[in-house]
């Protein structure tokens, strides 16, 4: 049941976090998901048949139903067009985990100042899911957002690696969420920590 709920908690969390993308670019210039219609919430224009469909159902088979994760259609946007070409790609790339980061803190809030029930379990949930989100983000493999910050901090003498990053960096993202995903478990659970005030039971 609280898989279930993790399940239906993860696809909005992940619009949200979509939406962000293409709001911010609009804010710096790039009207590209606005004119593709990516620019709302309506979750029929942030469905994608792998991230939302597909992975989550072969995660949940491979895991023996302990797992479970997924994402939306990521927004498109146009570097090009940004006003600021070096930090305007990485302020849009942050810009949807912060704001998934944003909607943890709210609802742990609610956990710490509400009186205790059991609808805070469903509370911790959507905490737990947007700082997965975040932090699953923030690592620096393209296409994830992480490495939008990465690129934007390296020297230009280092740009080469950028270009192979990009090349392989779809094969390395199927790698790390198959087979190395826990690896960021000890971070998400910190993070909720400091959010909620104790630790994540699922």
């Amino acid at each position: 049941m609280s898989l279930l709920f993790f399940f239906f908690i993860i696809i909005p969390s992940a619009i949200i976090h979509e939406y962000a993308h293409g709001w911010v670019a609009d804010q710096l210039g790039d009207p590209t998901a606005r004119h593709q219609g990516r620019l709302t919430l309506n979750p029929l224009a942030h469905i994608d048949m792998f991230g939302t469909i597909l992975m989550p159902l072969f995660l949940f088979i491979l895991s023996g139903g302990r797992f479970l994760f997924a994402y939306a259609k990521p927004v498109p946007f146009n570097p090009h067009n940004l006003k600021n070409k070096r930090w305007g790609p990485s302020l849009v790339g942050l810009a949807g985990p912060l704001a998934n980061l944003a909607a943890a803190l709210v609802f742990g809030l609610m956990i710490r100042f509400l009186p205790p029930s059991s609808f805070a379990f469903f509370l911790s949930i959507i905490v737990y899911a947007n700082v997965l989100l975040a932090v699953f983000n923030l690592i620096p493999i393209p296409p994830l957002d992480g490495s939008k910050v990465l690129f934007a901090l390296l020297p230009d003498r280092f740009k080469h690696y950028q270009l192979l990053l990009e090349r392989y960096g779809f094969l390395l993202l199927l790698f790390f969420i198959f087979f190395a995903f826990q690896i960021i478990f000890p971070i998400i659970f910190g993070i909720y920590y400091l959010i909620v005030g104790q630790p994540f039971t699922f």
